[in-house]
């Protein structure tokens, strides 16, 4: 079995709460969801949406802050979407 790489450089810590991302490129878009996981620089949500692609920025708000924040991965299971993202503003 190989050991899973993980990528991370800080930890993180379990968090819950809605969030909300929306953008306007290629089109407008809100998409809301929940918390999964936060840190210093990033945070996962969980939601139901597979239209965020790795690299895109996106506005968003959720319980301990606000800005913007590139779509650094998404993980699509069986009843929902999970994506993670670097806070850059």
């Amino acid at each position: 079995m190989n050991p899973i790489h993980e990528n991370r450089t800080e930890p993180r810590r379990m968090a819950d709460g809605a969030v909300r991302v929306w953008f306007t490129e290629p089109k407008p878009r809100e998409i809301q969801g929940r918390l999964v996981d936060i840190s210093t620089r990033g945070f996962r949500m969980s939601h139901q949406c597979a239209d965020l692609e790795a690299g895109q920025v996106v506005e968003f708000s959720h319980v301990e802050a606000a800005g913007q924040a590139r779509v650094i991965w998404n993980r699509i299971l069986a009843t929902r979407v999970e994506t993670g993202f670097l806070v850059v503003a």
